[in-house]
């Protein structure tokens, strides 16, 4: 991947993807000619990260590949990642899911949204956003999860554990600054919280969500629970002073 800056960096993190990595990349860097991707792999057993440096010799200007030398969670990978966007001079950040629960082709309606946004989520819960192929019990933690979220933090985001979002420069710095730490469900929330706190202007346009066909979900209870904790703890952890408004 180029040194040279450019509009936007697409970051997806992966463990053990081998079954998406490739269609995954080629979607993407066809969704949207204006933007670059960087995989960031947490040394996957099943060979994903190699997969990932073949497909980076077919594609030197546009994809990139960060080893990293253990399963940290997808929040200390989003952190590398945004930080590696910051260094290369990216104007805009996009997080996304390896198994296609988010579509690559939602790209380009994502970056367009943040011409006039700060933050933009790809949203299953507002008018026109649905989720497939989820069985009742995951619908219900996920809609469980994003209301309990939005009642103790007192915002007005119907999708706050959403992982497809585009962010502007600025939000990334903000975020850095603040010292995220959460993984998942919580780091998504933590995410958009800080921006919402910062006076960032959040918005939200309705994806479909697809449930993975290929490779395994990496949702936990520890997950689920670190979720739950973290609001209270962000509800009491006020901004510091230097934390202006942008």
């Amino acid at each position: 991947m180029s040194d040279s800056a450019r509009a936007a960096l697409v970051i997806v993190p992966t463990y053990n993807e081998a079954e998406n990595i490739e269609r995954l990349v080629e979607a993407v860097l066809a969704a949207e000619p204006g933007v670059d991707l960087l995989i960031v792999d947490d040394n996957s057993p099943d060979g994903t990260g190699d997969i990932a440096d073949r497909l980076s010799e077919l594609h030197p200007d546009r994809l990139g590949v960060l080893h990293r030398a253990t399963k940290d969670g997808i929040g200390p990978a989003y952190l590398a990642g945004f930080r590696i966007g910051l260094e290369r001079g990216y104007d805009a950040v996009v997080s996304m899911d390896a198994d296609f629960s988010h579509d690559p082709a939602d790209l380009p309606r994502l970056l367009d949204a943040l011409r006039a946004a700060d933050v933009v989520l790809g949203s299953r819960y507002v008018p026109g956003g649905d989720t497939t192929g989820w069985p009742r019990y995951r619908r219900l933690i996920s809609r469980i999860g994003g209301w309990y979220a939005q009642r103790v933090l007192s915002v007005h985001v119907s999708d706050l554990t959403g992982g497809f979002k585009a962010y502007r420069r600025p939000v990334i710095e903000a975020i850095l600054e603040r010292n995220v730490r959460a993984d998942g469900y919580g780091f998504q929330i933590e995410t958009v919280y800080r921006a919402l706190q910062r006076g960032f202007h959040v918005v939200e346009i309705p994806i479909v969500f697809h449930d993975r066909t290929a490779g395994a979900s990496k949702l936990s209870r520890k997950i689920v629970f670190e979720a739950m904790v973290l609001v209270w703890r962000l509800r009491f952890d006020q901004p510091s002073a230097s934390s202006d408004t942008p």
